[in-house]
């Protein structure tokens, strides 16, 4: 295992972030992820990184002060929190973030706490998040397996067991679990760029998706709009990969030009709460009525962050046989969860899906971009999943029961 650990930490800095000689990498992690932490550290460093630091969270700290500390206490983000991220901003640092929180840690937690904290402080990191969503630096989403994920993704087992099962579950899907982990993440990558070319020349106007389930909603794209998938590049012409693992293309909807209904397929960790069963209705892009079976409180609190969060800010398309759905796990963890499912996004549109990295917000909104302090993927592909691409009054197939045929 430690060896595979260090093959898979040299995926996330070879192909992930892409470290430059001389470069600074910045880890966001979860303390009980310090081993993988430490094997990032160690990969930046042999690839020629300047520095590798780490920013240290703890879930179970969060949890005591979300339960204990006052509403003053939660929404006051402090300037040092901010300078830290802002320092390395400057600096051009890469940034990779591990994603492993147990999902049912904050079940028992006022969801009104978890939003206000959620909302100041992506209001008081804004410079970082814009740094991140227009690639004006590099940065990857990646995951370890912990033992309360786990045991959550695999009851039935021991916990060792269940932490063993999760790991290969993590490498298969980020394809390190090969003899050439970079070499095989390469030939992926470039497979899906074939799928985003054939996209990108059809330029549709619109897509129409429809499902057994209910789901029948038409997305119009925005002005100028374009497909990614697989690698991106900086603003400074570095390619990285921003998810992995990805199975995705994807690009900007319209924010005024959503209407229709869309159902849920999958449950939504959001903010430590399982949202399930849940459901949209969109008019002229703003979402005018919802349901949830479950988690209910907790999404209308998302959808309250701002207006941005009442329309949809990224359209992602996944295959239904992707190799992440094929492993018929259900991760509770969106990283990999979107990865086996097509998906929308509340809140912010990625510039990069209209070739804005430099344009205004105004600039970006008056192209159709949605902008907001949250970015929200829900999972909505299905087994039947229809999709057609709609370029004036002609519709071509681009998803047929759940899979490309375009």
């Amino acid at each position: 295992m430690d060896q595979q650990m260090e093959q898979y930490a040299n995926l996330i800095v070879r192909e992930g972030v892409n470290v430059q000689p001389g470069q600074t990498m910045v880890v966001n992690a979860p303390v009980q992820c310090a081993a993988f932490a430490q094997a990032l550290c160690r990969q930046a460093y042999q690839a020629g990184a300047a520095e590798a630091v780490v920013f240290w969270s703890d879930e179970v700290v969060n949890k005591i002060k979300l339960q204990y500390a006052s509403d003053d206490v939660i929404g006051d983000v402090p300037q040092w929190f901010v300078d830290r991220a802002t320092h390395y901003v400057q600096k051009g640092a890469c940034f990779v973030s591990i994603s492993a929180n147990d999902p049912e840690l904050l079940k028992d937690v006022d969801p009104a706490k978890m939003a206000l904290m959620s909302k100041v402080t992506r209001q008081a990191l804004q410079e970082y998040r814009k740094y991140l969503m227009t690639n004006q630096g590099c940065w990857c989403v990646t995951a370890m397996a912990t033992a309360p994920w786990a045991k959550k993704v695999f009851p039935g087992l021991g916990e060792q067991q269940a932490v063993d099962k999760l790991w290969q579950a993590i490498l298969q899907a980020s394809r390190a679990d090969g003899d050439d982990p970079v070499g095989d993440w390469s030939r992926h990558v470039q497979s899906m760029k074939t799928r985003v070319d054939k996209l990108n020349a059809h330029h549709f106007d619109a897509l129409h998706m429809t499902g057994a389930n209910g789901t029948d909603l038409r997305i119009g794209l925005a002005d100028d709009h374009i497909w990614c998938g697989g690698r991106e590049e900086s603003a400074k012409g570095i390619l990285f990969s921003a998810n992995i693992p990805s199975e995705e293309v994807f690009t900007a909807p319209h924010a005024r030009r959503v209407d229709g209904k869309v159902v849920s397929t999958m449950p939504l960790i959001y903010n430590g709460v399982m949202i399930d069963g849940f459901s949209f209705t969109f008019k002229d892009g703003e979402v005018v009525d919802f349901a949830a079976r479950e988690g209910y409180d907790t999404l209308k609190l998302l959808l309250d962050t701002d207006e941005g969060s009442l329309r949809i800010g990224e359209v992602a398309l996944v295959p239904y046989d992707s190799p992440i759905r094929q492993t018929g796990i259900l991760f509770y963890n969106t990283l990999f969860d979107e990865n086996a499912s097509c998906h929308l996004a509340l809140g912010d549109g990625y510039a990069t899906c209209i070739g804005g990295e430099d344009r205004t917000d105004a600039a970006l909104e008056q192209k159709g971009l949605n902008r907001s302090l949250s970015h929200v993927d829900f999972m909505v592909g299905a087994a039947d999943t229809r999709i057609t691409g709609i370029k004036g009054d002609v519709e071509i197939p681009v998803f047929e029961q759940g899979n490309w045929v375009i």
